[in-house]
């Protein structure tokens, strides 16, 4: 098989197991704070223990740690929002919900790199404004779902700017590694203060056992080395492309799942389709754009 073609596989793969934390997230019978810290603490371990068999050389100066530490603590957050935003509406919702990772990203990438805002990210940012406030209005019994749903796109969007600058300079291997390390600290240090490490006892059902390790390695891990991988040999176009099927692929598995749990009513259909239309155009809106 052509390089490039198993490549692009192996990013779909990676996109396909990204959409499955969403399921993983709904069946996994624990909080969302508890949940992310598993899900970090076998992440972080899987990776030490793969850097150590392939002999990885995780050496970097003090200014990148503590900018790699810092970040973690937001990708925490992230992870936090969205596994909440799962707990108290539906995959579906949240899912949709992320996609606004686009909008924030097109508002933050020029504020923080000190670019100048086009009129083409605006106009795709008001779609997806006008595709939110239909899923505001016609699933407003899940708002609190809705809110912790961007604002797990806006944590996504921030430490996804910020690491555009850091992968300049460090091997983005490295540079997720140590940002789960921080991310590890971060939540533990919050679960010591309210209390709530210091109750684990580590006695989870087998079932959350077994979700959690999946989550932890195939979904993170590995699934983050795969899709670090592809990349040197894909366009940043294709994989922009590839990536946003991962709410189509999260609210397939969801319905398939979960069934009846996950029907909507129309209003949020369209919404989510004004939404995900406006996600899979910006990629080639900004294609054009830099190559016209």
């Amino acid at each position: 098989m052509e390089v490039n073609k198993k490549n692009l596989l192996i990013l779909h793969l990676t996109v396909f197991v990204w959409g499955f934390t969403g399921v993983l997230g709904k069946v996994i019978s624990i909080d969302a704070v508890p949940m992310v810290w598993y899900r970090v603490l076998i992440a972080t371990s899987t990776l030490l223990a793969w850097f150590l068999i392939t002999k990885t050389n995780l050496k970097i100066t003090r200014k990148q740690f503590v900018q790699f530490f810092l970040t973690g603590g937001i990708v925490a957050i992230h992870w936090i929002f969205f596994f909440h935003a799962i707990k108290v509406s539906t995959v579906s919702v949240t899912l949709v919900c992320l996609s606004s990772f686009t909008l924030f990203t097109a508002i933050l990438e020029p504020l923080i790199k000190k670019q100048p805002i086009f009129m083409g990210d605006i106009l795709v940012g008001l779609l997806i404004i006008a595709g939110i406030y239909l899923i505001f209005k016609f699933e407003s019994q899940y708002t609190l779902g809705i809110i912790f749903g961007l604002l797990a796109a806006l944590a996504s969007s921030l430490f996804s700017t910020i690491n555009s600058t850091f992968v300049q300079k460090s091997e983005p291997s490295i540079i997720g590694f140590y940002e789960l390390v921080g991310g590890l600290f971060w939540i533990t240090l919050y679960r010591l203060y309210d209390g709530s490490l210091l109750n684990t006892h580590f006695n989870l059902s087998l079932k959350d056992w077994f979700y959690l390790a999946i989550l932890g390695t195939f979904c993170t891990s590995v699934a983050y080395v795969a899709g670090v991988s592809v990349m040197r040999t894909l366009s940043a176009f294709r994989v922009a492309l590839v990536t946003n099927l991962e709410p189509v692929y999260g609210i397939i598995l969801a319905f398939i799942f979960f069934k009846n749990k996950e029907q909507m009513t129309g209003g949020f259909y369209i919404g989510a389709v004004i939404i995900l239309a406006s996600v899979f155009l910006y990629p080639i809106y900004k294609n054009r754009k830099n190559h016209p």
